[in-house]
């Protein structure tokens, strides 16, 4: 494997950690500030990755993705994953900011990923793509902030999904309960059992090429026109 192959994946998994450790961090960082202190308490409002790490999210889903396209044949796949959600007492924040304040909570995630992206994408069309005679650094350099650039547009786009565990999902569910539709709501919560089978419905089979890659496609280029 050559030397940019491995800065490459290196700078991957670097703004893999970035954009899902961060988005974490903000859920529990919203609800902090309606009064909830449960993910503060837990120790997991900190940067330390550790305690992010979630077995199937942060490393067989984002492995599988990258590396099995490679062993098939083609190309490396594109970086997806997601950290070990932060514990939050959503009653806290519902006493302090009702639905709205849920609702908030619910997106920061999406919105820190989407903000991230924005300055990356900056970053992006104002520096000089890389050639061999760049040193290494900025060859590392300017993949991880193109990288943090993709990654954090695909995790803010599939988040947006209303897919039953995920922030799409809790979102409608606390917007059909500030409206008192009652029924919209119970049926994301009876089937959060099911979200990671459809999460993984979703990457495996076209669906993908529809409700990810077109959307992250003309998002990124917007971003970087």
């Amino acid at each position: 494997m050559e030397s940019i192959d491995l800065l490459k994946i290196a700078a991957s998994i670097l703004a893999l950690a970035v954009a899902i450790i961060g988005h974490e961090i903000m859920h529990g960082w919203v609800a902090h500030l309606y009064g909830d202190n449960t993910a503060k308490n837990a120790g997991r409002l900190s940067i330390n990755p550790l305690l992010h790490v979630d077995l199937v999210g942060t490393i067989i889903v984002p492995a599988t993705m990258y590396f099995l396209p490679m062993l098939l044949g083609g190309e490396s796949g594109f970086l997806f994953g997601w950290a070990k959600p932060v514990p939050i007492n959503m009653s806290n924040v519902l006493k302090r900011g009702g639905y709205n304040a849920a609702m908030q909570v619910d997106l920061a995630g999406i919105v820190y990923n989407f903000t991230l992206a924005a300055l990356a994408s900056v970053f992006v069309v104002a520096l000089a793509a890389p050639n061999s005679a760049d040193s290494l650094t900025y060859i590392f350099l300017y993949l991880f902030i193109f990288q943090l650039l993709v990654i954090n547009v695909v995790l803010g786009v599939f988040n947006l999904l209303p897919i039953p565990q995920f922030d799409g999902a809790h979102f409608v569910m606390h917007l059909a309960l500030k409206y008192k539709i009652d029924a919209v709501a119970e049926f994301f919560y009876k089937n959060e059992r099911y979200g990671i089978i459809i999460v993984l419905v979703v990457l495996m089979t076209p669906l993908k090429d529809y409700l990810l890659l077109l959307p992250v496609q003309t998002i990124l280029q917007l971003l970087l026109s």
